[in-house]
C-alpha cells in the first residue's frame, strides 16, 4: 500500500482512482465492508483504490470536550488499512486550514487534483467541507462537473449484542468501556488490541511469583478496556504467548496509577524491559478486587492464570 502523509506526498499523476473518505477509527467490520466494495469497484474499472482519512478526530479541533478517545493510533490505523488490501491511503492533518475549506475546494484539492477520483463512495449521512456544509447531493453535483461518479454505501449491521445494530466505532468504545471485549471483537472483526513499550514497575508481581510486564501509558497505542483481569494473547517480536492481563490500579496496594495495564505471560519467563508488547484481548475474567491479604491475592492470581490458560487453549 502506498501511504501519503498530506496532499504534498501524493506523487504527480497518481490515479485515476476510486476513493472513500472517513475517520476509520478502529477499521471495524463496517469499515471493512466499505473497503471491500471500494476494492471491487476499483478492480472492475482498472483503477486504484484509495482511502482518505485524518490524523485525528475532527472533534479534537472543532469540539474538544466532545471528542472520544481513539480506538487505534495512526500507526495502527495505517497497518489495518494496509491489511485491507487498498492500494493507497492519504492521511490528512485535520487542522484549521482543512476545517475551513469550502466543500467545492475540498473536492477540487483532495479528490480531483490530488487523487484523480473517478468514483467516490459515501454513506447517506456523509458531510464534508467547512461546517459540514457539503452533503451527498452536493457531492453528486460537484462530481458531475468534475467527471466522477458518487456511489452510495449502506450501513453494515451486526448482531454482536443481539440487536442488529449499525457497526460503529462508538459501539466498540462502549463495549470496551464495559469490559465486553468479546462483543468488541465481533464488531471489529478482530480482537481488540493495544501495544506499548514495557517499563519497570514496582516488581510486586515477581515477588508474588507472577512477574508482569508493565505497559508504558505514555506510549500506549489503542484503547484499554475497563478495569479488570483478562485473558489475552501477548505478542513480542512476532512470537505469541498466552497471558493474563490486569488493568486498573490494583486496589490491594496503595499508590498504583489508575487504569494501568500489566501482563503476566503464562509459562514463560522473558526479559521484556524496553521491548514492545502487543496485547490482544480474548475474554474478561473478573473485575478489579481489593483482597484482604497477600495469600488471597496470590490465590486469585493463580486462579486467573489457570482460567486464562484454559480459555486461550480453547481459542487457539
Amino acid at each position: 500500500m502506498e501511504f501519503f502523509s498530506g496532499l504534498g506526498g501524493i506523487p504527480s499523476g497518481f490515479g485515476p482512482s476510486a476513493v472513500t473518505i472517513g475517520k476509520f477509527d478502529g477499521v471495524h467490520t463496517g469499515h471493512r465492508a466499505v473497503l471491500d466494495r471500494l476494492r471491487a469497484i476499483a478492480a472492475e474499472r482498472g483503477i486504484a483504490s484509495a482511502v482518505v482519512t485524518f490524523d485525528r478526530h475532527p472533534l479534537s479541533l472543532l469540539a474538544p470536550a466532545f471528542c472520544p478517545d481513539p480506538l487505534v493510533s495512526n500507526a495502527q490505523k495505517r497497518e489495518l488499512l494496509e491489511s485491507s488490501g487498498v492500494d493507497a491511503t492519504l492521511m490528512l492533518e485535520f487542522d484549521q486550514a482543512l476545517a475551513d475549506l469550502e466543500p467545492a475546494e475540498f473536492v477540487r484539492r483532495v479528490l480531483v487534483d490530488g487523487l484523480g477520483a473517478r468514483v467516490v463512495l459515501a454513506g447517506s449521512d456523509f458531510r464534508f467541507g467547512r461546517k459540514g456544509a457539503g452533503d451527498v447531493a452536493m457531492l453528486r453535483e460537484l462530481g458531475a462537473a468534475a467527471d466522477f461518479e458518487v456511489v452510495l454505501i449502506d450501513d453494515v449491521r451486526t448482531d454482536a449484542d443481539g440487536s442488529a445494530r449499525r457497526a460503529s466505532s462508538t459501539w466498540v468504545r462502549e463495549a470496551l468501556e464495559a469490559g465486553r471485549v468479546d462483543e468488541a471483537a465481533q464488531v471489529l472483526g478482530r480482537l481488540p488490541t493495544v501495544r506499548s513499550v514495557v517499563i519497570e514497575g514496582e516488581r510486586r508481581g515477581r515477588e508474588l511469583g507472577y512477574p508482569t510486564a508493565n505497559l508504558d501509558p505514555e506510549r500506549l497505542e489503542g484503547f484499554l478496556p475497563a478495569d479488570g483481569v483478562y485473558a489475552a494473547w501477548a505478542t513480542v517480536d512476532g512470537v505469541r504467548h498466552a497471558a493474563a492481563v490486569s488493568i486498573g490500579n490494583n486496589p490491594t496496594f496503595d499508590g498504583v496509577p489508575q487504569h494501568q495495564a500489566e501482563a503476566h505471560l503464562l509459562d514463560v519467563d522473558i526479559d521484556l524491559y524496553g521491548r514492545t508488547i502487543e496485547l490482544a484481548f480474548v475474554a474478561r475474567l473478573r473485575g478489579m478486587v481489593r483482597f484482604a491479604s497477600l495469600d488471597e491475592l496470590i490465590a486469585a492470581i493463580r486462579a486467573d492464570a489457570d482460567q486464562a490458560r484454559r480459555l486461550l487453549a480453547e481459542s487457539a
